[in-house]
């Protein structure tokens, strides 16, 4: 049965939108996968709680650890406490302690559950009187934490050091200070400021290339300590020059959720592993793309994925750094979540007609799983938002 509801066109015009045929996506991964991939996974706000939504989060913590067993049953990983689950824009150290160690515990209770979490310095403010050591004690704050709960690593940009620092010579300190105390190999994240404005600048340059090289410095000096790198530059042209330019063993982890088919997909030179946002979105057709990769049925890997881009872009669309109001939505849309609340009021950020596109790219990519129930919850949406 076809599936009709009213959508505001582009122009916020009513029109009647004719749903397509969700693809046939598994519930479950398989083990086969020749790429690693991580899925940035969001939190679920408790909308109940008696609280200030953009002054103290609260969360739904058995929703949360329920939406990680979800990209574990499709054989993803999660990286946690990461930008997607709002690092920075409403979820502050104190609850990412508690997601951290929450889930690490219910990745300790499944068989090769795959997590890294994030360690930054977000609990120090930026200011004119932070020093090199500040940032230092902060980043070895979160570090000693993650490792203490059992885990591993992504070591964060920091807003602090992008502020505090006077060139390149500084970022270096830092990441060599605390490169050295490590103790597995971590994943390094070089977001850039498309997703943060205040990480412009980050490496100690404007200038992207002349950025990378100082990176690249840093890794060389520390790898064995650095297990691969993921770079959110929105550009597949960068990654690929720096991917083909990693010391031996470092993996480039792609953050391009412009250009992911592709770049995981490789070249004769080499390929990314994968560490996405928009893997939480999509994560039953990422699972279906990569185990068609690990049978080397590359055509069917772009089949899958090649319809999310546009979908992908339109989500990460500018300014980037809302995208996660897309990502929460989806996970609304497809039934992970019983409500469309966010940490911080962040469910706001982005216009009814955003959302509506959103939902009419979704569709065409077929990962509207139900999409009566879909259409349903699109429509309560629109309803609160004065258009019943």
């Amino acid at each position: 049965m076809t599936t009709t509801l009213t959508l505001p066109d582009r122009t916020g015009k009513p029109e009647s939108y004719k749903m397509g045929a969700p693809l046939a996506l598994p519930v479950s991964g398989t083990k086969n996968f020749n790429r690693i991939a991580y899925a940035a996974a969001h939190v679920v706000s408790d909308p109940l709680a008696d609280n200030d939504p953009f002054l103290t989060p609260a969360i739904d913590w058995d929703r949360t650890i329920s939406f990680r067993e979800h990209l574990w049953d499709l054989g993803l990983g999660v990286a946690e406490a990461m930008d997607t689950a709002q690092r920075g824009m409403g979820l502050g150290w104190a609850d990412a302690r508690e997601l951290i160690s929450r889930a690490l515990a219910a990745a300790r209770s499944r068989d090769n559950a795959l997590i890294a979490c994030g360690a930054g310095t977000d609990h120090l403010q930026p200011g004119p009187d932070v020093t090199l050591d500040h940032i230092l004690r902060a980043y070895e704050e979160q570090v000693g934490f993650i490792e203490g709960e059992g885990g591993r690593v992504i070591l964060m940009a920091s807003r602090a050091l992008a502020q505090a620092a006077t060139g390149p010579d500084d970022y270096v300190a830092i990441y060599d200070r605390v490169l050295s105390q490590v103790r597995e190999p971590v994943i390094i994240h070089w977001l850039g400021e498309m997703f943060d404005p205040a990480l412009e600048g980050y490496w100690g340059a404007a200038d992207h290339d002349e950025a990378m090289n100082t990176c690249l410095d840093v890794l060389a000096a520390h790898a064995a300590k650095i297990d691969g790198i993921k770079i959110s530059l929105l550009s597949k042209d960068k990654e690929i020059a720096m991917r083909r330019r990693l010391p031996q063993g470092i993996r480039m982890y792609t953050g391009d959720d412009f250009n992911y088919p592709d770049l995981i997909a490789g070249d004769e030179q080499g390929h990314s592993d994968a560490l996405l946002g928009i893997f939480d979105a999509i994560a039953p057709a990422a699972s279906a793309a990569l185990a068609a990769l690990g049978n080397d049925d590359t055509q069917r890997f772009h089949d899958i994925l090649a319809p999310t881009v546009a979908l992908s872009r339109h989500i990460f669309a500018a300014p980037t750094r809302f995208y996660k109001t897309g990502v929460v939505f989806i996970a609304y849309l497809n039934g992970l979540q019983d409500h469309f609340t966010m940490v911080g009021g962040q469910e706001g950020a982005r216009s009814t007609l955003h959302l509506a596109e959103l939902f009419r790219l979704a569709d065409k990519a077929g990962i509207l799983l139900d999409p009566e129930r879909a259409a349903q919850r699109m429509q309560r949406v629109l309803a609160v938002r004065g258009l019943a």
